[in-house]
C-alpha cells in the first residue's frame, strides 16, 4: 500500500530496497545458489514488492502484494513474510511450460555479504613454498594480484541487444565467457592483444557498465557493484598496457 511504512520488511536483512531487476539478477547469479532469494521494492507497483529467486542458470521474479495488513501472492494470502517463506520452503514454486522449473526458497540473500580476508595467509604460504622472503613477494604484489580474475558479468548481445549474465574468466591475454560457471566450453574467447580500449560506459543506461573495444565491435557489460566494475576495468587496462608480458 503506497505511503504506508512496512516495518516488518524494513527489518529484514534480505530486503534490498529499490534494487533494480537487473542488479538483483546480477547479485544472485554471481553469488547465490539455487533457491537463494531476496526481496526488493516493486518498480511497477508502488507499495508492493518483488521476490527474486535464483533457479539454476536464471533468476525468476514474483510480485507480492501488500494491503497494509497481509501479503498476497497469486491466490494465496499470508499474514507475514515469515509465514510466506516457511510455506514456500516446503511447498515449491512451480512454473514454466509443463512445470519446467521448480523452486524452493532456501537461502535468503543479505544486503551485506562479508568477504573473509585471506591475503596475509596467502602471502606467507607463497613465501614458504617458494623459498623467497615476504619482502621479495611484496615487491611483485601488483603483478601477482592481477594475474587473473573470474566472475559473473551481464553482457549485451550482438544481434538482439538483449542482456544476459555470463561467467567470465580472464587469464593471460584471453577473456573467455561461458554460459554458466561450471561449463567447460567457452561461448567465446576474446584476444586482448587486439583490444584497443576499455572504459566506463554511460551510453547504455546501465549501472556499473563498461565497454571493451575491438576492431569491428564494442562489447558492453556490467557487474553487480561499482567496486567490482572498477576491478575489472583496472585489471583490463593493466593487461592492455602490458600486452605480451
Amino acid at each position: 500500500m503506497a505511503g504506508l511504512r512496512n516495518l516488518e520488511v524494513e527489518q529484514l536483512d534480505w530486503y534490498h530496497g529499490d534494487l533494480s531487476r537487473h542488479m538483483a539478477e546480477a547479485l544472485l547469479m554471481a553469488n547465490g545458489e539455487d533457491g537463494s532469494y531476496l526481496l526488493r521494492s516493486s518498480a511497477s507497483r508502488v507499495g508492493e514488492y518483488s521476490l527474486s529467486v535464483k533457479c539454476k542458470d536464471s533468476v525468476k521474479h514474483f510480485q507480492i502484494g501488500w494491503d497494509g495488513k497481509q501479503y498476497q501472492f497469486g491466490m494465496g494470502v499470508f499474514q507475514s513474510l515469515q509465514e510466506f517463506v516457511q510455506h514456500f520452503a516446503n511447498q515449491p514454486l512451480i512454473g514454466g511450460e509443463s512445470g519446467s522449473w521448480v523452486i524452493l526458497l532456501r537461502l535468503p540473500y543479505p544486503r551485506q555479504v562479508v568477504e573473509p580476508s585471506v591475503y596475509d595467509k596467502v602471502d606467507k604460504s607463497m613465501a614458504w613454498k617458494s623459498g623467497q622472503t615476504e619482502g621479495h613477494l611484496k615487491a611483485n604484489t601488483r603483478a601477482l594480484s592481477i594475474a587473473s580474475k573470474e566472475g559473473y558479468l551481464t553482457k549485451q548481445g550482438w544481434n538482439f541487444k538483449s542482456w544476459k549474465t555470463r561467467w567470465f574468466v580472464l587469464k593471460g591475454n584471453e577473456l573467455k565467457y561461458f554460459r554458466a560457471r561450471l561449463d567447460t566450453d567457452a561461448l567465446r574467447v576474446l584476444d586482448l592483444n587486439s583490444c584497443t580500449g576499455v572504459a566506463p560506459d554511460f551510453t547504455q543506461n546501465k549501472a556499473n557498465c563498461f565497454s571493451l573495444t575491438f576492431p569491428g565491435r564494442t562489447f558492453y557489460m556490467y557487474a553487480n557493484t561499482q567496486d567490482e566494475t572498477n576491478e575489472w576495468i583496472n585489471l583490463l587496462k593493466w593487461k592492455l598496457e602490458h600486452k605480451g608480458q
